[in-house]
């Protein structure tokens, strides 16, 4: 993180905020209150909170504070529905032009995985999650694809973790993810295609009760305050 601008940096501390629960869906994000408690001024917290917006975390509103964004089940099920299909494509095209060095480092993160999984924060274990699955888009030397895989997988990482926690078995991640590199080395396109989808398919059924409930329930109150972005 030391080499990251400052905007990046509080985001990135207000995504794990988001993430843990710490700001519910439907809380405000008050730029002074962030500013404070980061000891830095207001302009990096709102270019920080432009940024998580874009990432569809949060949601901008005019001369009131953002709040945490509180998307419906159709609309997590229809993005995570284009997010499977983005990650079916890169592993097809993994096949075809990763090199053996990619999928290296696909196993390397699987053994970190399968070593640190037990003692790891879980946030901290979930990120090395992902981290696999950006290597799949990068490895498919789509660049295109890549970055409207690296996009969605930005708009669904609440949705990734939520799920992440439901499913949290250290067996099943390297196991799946197993299947995934057997198919990459022996450039199957078809076996890595089934090997995505029995690891993905369930990603929105895992959370549609947690993300109903949230949608029953009534988001903490922001005082209005004009300006106060």
């Amino acid at each position: 993180m030391a080499s990251k601008p400052l905007p990046e940096k509080i985001a990135y501390q207000l995504r794990r905020d988001i993430l843990r629960g710490k700001l519910a869906p439907g809380a405000p994000i008050k730029e002074r209150d962030v500013a404070a408690e980061q000891d830095v001024s207001r302009m990096p917290v709102r270019e920080a909170i432009r940024i998580l917006a874009q990432e569809g975390l949060v949601l901008l509103r005019p001369s009131r504070s953002p709040i945490v964004a509180r998307p419906s089940f159709k609309e997590v099920a229809d993005q995570t529905e284009v997010l499977i299909a983005l990650e079916k494509l890169s592993a097809e095209l993994a096949c075809r032009h990763a090199s053996d060095a990619d999928i290296d480092r696909l196993a390397e993160i699987t053994d970190r995985i399968a070593t640190e999984f037990d003692h790891m924060d879980p946030l901290d274990m979930f990120e090395v999650d992902m981290s696999f699955h950006r290597a799949i888009a990068d490895a498919s030397r789509n660049q295109a694809l890549a970055e409207t895989h690296s996009s969605y997988l930005a708009r669904l990482w609440r949705t990734r973790y939520l799920a992440a926690s439901q499913r949290r078995n250290r067996e099943r991640v390297v196991t799946e993810h197993g299947r995934i590199i057997s198919a990459l080395r022996d450039r199957d396109p078809r076996a890595a295609r089934a090997a995505i989808d029995s690891h993905l398919w369930h990603l929105a059924e895992d959370i549609r009760e947690l993300i109903e409930a949230e949608g029953t329930t009534t988001p903490p109150k922001a005082e209005p305050r004009p300006g106060d972005g």
